[in-house]
């Protein structure tokens, strides 16, 4: 098999070699599958707490138990995003060592594993402790999958087929609804053993996967300067551990530019995320629809959202080559803004508009996420890059992992009103626009050496 990682953009869609289509399906595969179980989460949240806690399950849920569900679903949010942050920043550490294909297989099989057991907790405890490392796996695949992918294609259309990976985002949400229309009906347990489909793909794909000619040469070079020869004046620096580096004169601000653009883009769709699906349930119970009936309502709700990703995700490497990343990015979370705001403040009833403006928010809120594939492999060398797009990753989702809770306080103090709570939390977008302002434009730029 041979690698072609710089292969230039010739030839259309022909540059583009077998290999590198595997590599892209591994990791978009990889990252839908991510997606599926944090959608198939949010899906089940509230009958799995219903049954957990003990509250009815078939009368409505007075103010309080709401308050105690948004709380309590709070915690758990938390507890499977603390481990989507720490697992991306370890293993994307490890990566950066050991080799992303390693590191890719084992975080599949992490996830795979625990998103199952949690089909079989007995109460909350269990239920966060499963969550939480679910997440460990869940958090790693995606943050050594966009090393992977970007150092495979080289400049070879990278940020456009990065931008069409990211969909998996999106298809994975889709398809978290879809199994949730077919599954959901038979109760909130069998809806999580679909979680050892990932692990199954993963016999199937594992060996046909390998290092990118990238980082075999970072090892090389490692290799070489361990044994006491000397490769460049820099081979001080180039070994120094490689979170370190990432606080380097040289990188220090696209780190910073980084982190700011993670924690809004972060902060703007994840408490969406845990409650868009118990929103969807609410306003559907508003038109006298309410229990098993308002399952398929649901379910269309959160495909219509997941289309508009799919895509807004496709979108992004497209308008990003011709304009920019920095006004692609601003415009992306600008419209996240404007279309959460309309979606939770202005729409009175699930009909007849909800089923309208969920896929034009869910194109932005979304999509904006592209640019985490393509701008922040784009900020770093091959040596840290793994490192660097984990931990602008990571850490902001560990800031954020308390997003989901605070919001599930506030549903209290909002008077029980998710919508007014989650649309306050999408304003945060503009965080992700300030780190536009303040970061440098990398299109036309060759992948850092």
């Amino acid at each position: 098999m041979t690698i072609n990682s710089s292969s230039r953009a010739v030839g259309g869609l022909r540059a583009i070699t077998r290999y590198q289509w595997l590599v892209f399906l591994v990791v978009w595969a990889g990252w839908t599958l991510d997606a599926a179980d944090f959608g198939l989460f949010s899906l089940v949240l509230r009958p799995a707490l219903t049954q957990l806690l003990g509250f009815s399950q078939t009368g409505t849920l007075q103010p309080a138990q709401l308050a105690e569900l948004g709380k309590i679903g709070g915690l758990l949010s938390m507890a499977g995003l603390l481990g989507w942050a720490f697992g991306g920043f370890l293993f994307g550490i490890l990566a950066d060592y050991v080799g992303r294909v390693r590191a890719l297989m084992f975080s599949i099989a992490l996830y795979s594993v625990f998103t199952a057991l949690q089909g079989l907790s007995v109460g909350i405890w269990d239920f966060g402790i499963y969550r939480f490392i679910a997440g460990l796996g869940t958090g790693a695949e995606l943050m050594v999958g966009i090393p992977l992918l970007a150092e495979t294609l080289g400049e070879t259309y990278r940020a456009k087929i990065s931008g069409i990976m990211m969909t998996g985002g999106a298809f994975g949400t889709f398809l978290g609804a879809w199994t949730y229309g077919l599954v959901g009906g038979y109760g909130w347990r069998y809806v999580f053993f679909i979680g050892v489909v990932p692990a199954i793909l993963l016999m199937l794909i594992r060996r046909r996967v390998i290092e990118p000619d990238r980082f075999s040469a970072v090892q090389q070079r490692r290799r070489a300067v361990s044994s006491g020869r000397t490769i460049a004046t820099d081979d001080r620096e180039f070994m120094r551990f490689v979170p370190v580096q990432l606080f380097t004169r040289e990188n220090r601000f696209n780190t910073c530019v980084g982190l700011l653009f993670g924690l809004g883009s972060l902060l703007a769709i994840w408490t969406t995320v845990i409650w868009l699906p118990t929103i969807l349930s609410l306003m559907v119970q508003k038109g006298g629809v309410a229990g098993a009936a308002a399952v398929p309502f649901v379910s269309r709700g959160m495909m219509l959202w997941s289309i508009g990703g799919i895509f807004g995700y496709s979108a992004f490497g497209f308008i990003a080559d011709a304009f920019g990343r920095r006004p692609t990015i601003a415009f992306y979370s600008i419209g996240s803004i404007v279309a959460g705001l309309v979606l939770y403040l202005a729409l009175p009833s699930y009909e007849p508009w909800y089923p309208t403006v969920l896929p034009i928010f869910g194109f932005f809120v979304f999509g904006v996420f592209s640019g985490h594939a393509v701008y922040f492999p784009e900020l770093f060398p091959t040596q840290i890059r793994s490192t660097g797009v984990a931990f602008c990753n990571g850490a902001a989702r560990i800031i954020t992992s308390f997003g989901p809770l605070v919001a599930g306080l506030l549903v209290g103090a909002f008077g029980g009103s998710f919508n007014k709570v989650t649309a306050f939390m999408t304003c945060f977008a503009i965080l992700s626009v300030i780190a536009m302002l303040l970061g440098r434009e990398t299109k036309d730029a060759a992948l850092p050496g």
